[in-house]
């Protein structure tokens, strides 16, 4: 094996590996030597097979498969011989001129890890901006669930069931006249209005009374998840037995227990704990930003333009998607291409930041136990079918840089949990709308920063102010994007890695509801791919 460097510009490598014929021959007569004993042919005895014969019969599949195996070899050894730290994937092409008898060339081209010197982690300040629960916060959340859990009481027999009131139904579903599976119950409760059931079922109950008997005519809707039914109209004998209406809720020890707690102060002790936690999640994100904002202010190191164009294209992925679901999709599209170059730069600090974190991290022994690790991948393969979690295990265990990509987000937070601990943390006590506003301080202090840096030094015409650019309005779209915008997503162990399939959890099965109720919509979770270029 003969290898030539042809590219060494920044953070870009390129080489060329040539491989002899005979090396390639020598390889494919050694594979031959390997499989003779298992070759079975008319008219020879096992094992007895000529080598000849055996080279007619399997060589041209031989020959690819030493190929293939000989250049990803070459490449793992020009990796080590080079000590080469490649950003991502390496790009590696056979000459497409190459034929079997003649040396093969192959092209490797590939981005590496730029050298970084693991900053101090001494003289770090933050300030910790706390948010006390108030037992006023405390009880606007319990009594927030409490009309969620609405009640009801019966109403007089002579109420006429409105929009908004509970009925208590008997039904029977038939199709031509005869009962269906699954379309019939008892002692039903049905919110008029509450779009339970299916379309044009509950409309029909509006005026009915206690004792009354009706019959509803239906269509299934075409998507309905029962094929049988999807379409097909249908009849339903309905017996009222109840017209209730909507009752206070009281918040005390009865409440509670309904919940299935012991009492209300059980209540007001779980609800200030999930108060405090929703909290401690802002407060943290507070921190994370301050942190990343200082590590970014005094590191300016190139970063491979492989992983922030793979970055950017994630971000650019989510804000179309929430543009999507905006009001005036067309507007926030719009609003979002002319930030695209504010965009890009966020990419790159995001891949820098990611790197930087990585460095202190291995420099300081920051680690993900095997343990941790198990979790992860247990995790990740509970968003599958079951029929495919297996495979996504194996998948994970096959490749290393998928791996790296599953562990990178822990230990991104192990790091900074880290440098946490080394800081020094003053606290203040604020309220939650001024620690939300902080976050968005941060948030386009960011923004405006990695702007400037992406703009080239323009020079303000001679006696002309230069109007500054406020900063874009921001639509859910761009918001969703600069909230994750912390989320560095660092190459964990300096492994870039290539995107593992993408997780969606499948919709589990309605546990045997009447058929009349609306049926949601089934989902597979999608087949997993080959890992792509992230």
């Amino acid at each position: 094996m003969q290898t030539k460097q042809t590219i060494n510009e920044g953070l870009k490598r390129g080489y060329v590996i040539t491989i002899t014929a005979g090396d390639i021959a020598a390889k494919i007569d050694s594979e031959i030597k390997k499989i003779a004993p298992q070759v079975r042919m008319p008219g020879f005895r096992p094992g007895k097979v000529p080598a000849n014969l055996v080279r007619k019969m399997h060589g041209e599949q031989l020959h690819a498969q030493v190929v293939n195996d000989t250049i990803r070899d070459s490449v793992d050894e020009l990796i080590r011989s080079e000590e080469l730290r490649p950003a991502m994937q390496p790009s590696v092409a056979l000459d497409e001129n190459y034929d079997e008898g003649k040396d093969a060339e192959i092209t490797v081209e590939l981005e590496v890890l730029p050298e970084i010197e693991a900053p101090s982690t001494d003289g770090l300040k933050l300030e910790k901006l706390v948010v006390p629960v108030t037992d006023e916060q405390v009880m606007e959340a319990i009594e927030g669930i409490a009309g969620q859990n609405k009640s009801y009481k019966d109403a007089a027999k002579t109420k006429k069931a409105a929009e908004g009131n509970q009925v208590v139904i008997d039904f029977v579903g038939k199709l031509d006249g005869e009962p269906f599976e699954g379309g019939a119950a008892e002692d039903a409760p049905l919110v008029i209005g509450s779009g339970t059931f299916i379309p044009g079922f509950e409309e029909q109950l509006v005026g009915v009374k206690a004792g009354d008997e009706k019959t509803i005519t239906v269509t299934f809707p075409e998507e309905y998840q029962a094929e049988h039914l999807a379409g097909k109209e249908a009849t339903f004998d309905v017996t009222v037995k109840a017209v209730k209406v909507e009752s206070e809720t009281s918040v005390d020890d009865d409440f509670a227990k309904n919940l299935g707690l012991e009492s209300l102060d059980k209540l007001k002790e779980l609800m200030r704990g999930q108060l405090e936690q929703q909290t401690a999640g802002l407060t943290r994100t507070q921190m994370k930003r301050a942190l990343l904002d200082q590590l970014a202010a005094g590191h300016d190191f190139p970063v491979p333009q492989g992983m922030v164009d793979a970055e950017f294209e994630q971000i650019w992925a989510q804000l179309q998607q929430e543009a999507a679901k905006e009001e005036d999709p067309d507007a926030a599209l719009k609003q979002i291409e002319e930030e695209k170059d504010d965009y890009k730069a966020i990419a790159e600090r995001r891949v820098r930041l990611g790197l930087l974190l990585s460095e202190i991290g291995q420099a300081n022994g920051v680690e993900i136990t095997q343990q941790e690790m198990s979790m992860l991948v247990q995790q990740a393969a509970s968003q599958y079918r079951e029929e495919d979690r297996e495979r996504f295990m194996q998948y994970i265990q096959s490749e290393p840089m998928a791996a790296a990509q599953l562990r990178a987000p822990l230990y991104e937070d192990k790091v900074v949990d880290f440098l946490f601990d080394k800081a020094e943390v003053t606290e203040r006590e604020v309220t939650q709308d001024e620690l939300q506003a902080a976050i968005e301080a941060e948030e386009d202090v960011e923004a405006e920063k990695e702007k400037a840096k992406a703009e080239p030094q323009k020079k303000a015409p001679a006696k002309k102010a230069t109007a500054k650019k406020a900063a874009p309005k921001k639509t859910a779209a761009t918001k969703k994007a600069a909230d994750d915008g912390d989320e560095t997503k660092p190459a964990a162990k300096k492994a870039s890695a290539k995107k593992a399939p993408a997780k969606k959890a499948a919709a589990k099965d309605d546990d045997k509801k009447p058929t009349a109720k609306k049926a949601a919509p089934k989902k597979k979770a999608p087949a997993k791919k080959a890992a792509s270029k992230d």
